[in-house]
């Protein structure tokens, strides 16, 4: 799986992707206030918050799905802030959105070549579908199916394949666990640890699991309100008493 890039190569020390101060707002309510996050290569970071706490909305920003009412984004040392979400995506930013958005009248099948529009080399296409296959099997056992029968964790698994369709660089994930069996949703967080050590792709997931978002990624961030309060290696928030006492059940 070669991962997409129109930007130089980065050193583990230059962050891929670097907001900077970055305001949204609806209306007349701020969403996002002056935050900051720096995302490395290589890296899973994990975002976590309550409901409302500007996640979604941080993550839409940055695929341009959101504008930005000032601030900075830069992906790959390039300023990104400006550009439409197919530029992005061609850059090799690739966003899972919150509810899976598959596409409920395409078979499975159709749903993966969706996912390689903008690519155009056949045989890079045919490799990119053996990886997903091979991450997951189930996938391939549901080809012909239509997305909208399929389960919640075999939707979400149908997301993450689709995006990985496009040869990411960069993937977010925007509440993988989201309605899904508990019995999956360990192993849906097992194949983004896969995925990144597979192929080195960094990955930024949103989620309000936090133990499993804390115990997969290696450096993590806390919203609150639109604000990033907190920020330290994952390990070190998992240790935190007040992450602990409000993210994690006390543990």
């Amino acid at each position: 799986m070669n991962s997409a890039s129109t930007s130089p190569a980065l050193s583990a020390e230059t962050p891929l992707l670097e907001v900077s101060n970055l305001k949204v707002r609806y209306g007349a309510i701020t969403a996002l206030d002056s935050v900051s996050i720096r995302v490395f290569p290589g890296q899973i970071v994990s975002l976590i918050g309550a409901n409302g706490a500007g996640k979604t909305t941080l993550l839409r920003t940055i695929s341009a799905l959101h504008r930005a009412h000032s601030g900075q984004i830069l992906y790959g040392g390039q300023p990104i802030t400006s550009l439409p979400p197919h530029e992005i995506v061609r850059r090799g930013l690739c966003h899972v959105p919150e509810g899976r958005m598959v596409f409920a009248n395409l078979t499975v099948l159709e749903n993966l070549q969706m996912g390689a529009y903008l690519q155009k080399d056949r045989h890079a296409i045919a490799r990119e579908l053996d990886y997903v296959f091979k991450t997951f099997p189930r996938l391939k056992e549901r080809l012909p199916q239509m997305a909208g029968t399929l389960s919640g964790g075999e939707q979400q698994m149908l997301a993450i394949g689709r995006a990985l369709m496009g040869q990411p660089r960069f993937l977010m994930l925007d509440e993988p666990s989201l309605g899904i069996a508990p019995l999956l949703v360990r192993s849906i967080f097992e194949k983004i640890n896969q995925i990144n050590q597979d192929h080195g792709i960094t990955i930024l997931v949103v989620e309000q699991n936090a133990n499993l978002a804390l115990e997969v990624s290696h450096h993590g961030y806390v919203l609150e309100s639109g604000r990033v309060i907190l920020e330290d290696s994952s390990q070190s928030l998992r240790k935190n008493p007040e992450v602990k006492a409000a993210y994690l059940g006390g543990h």
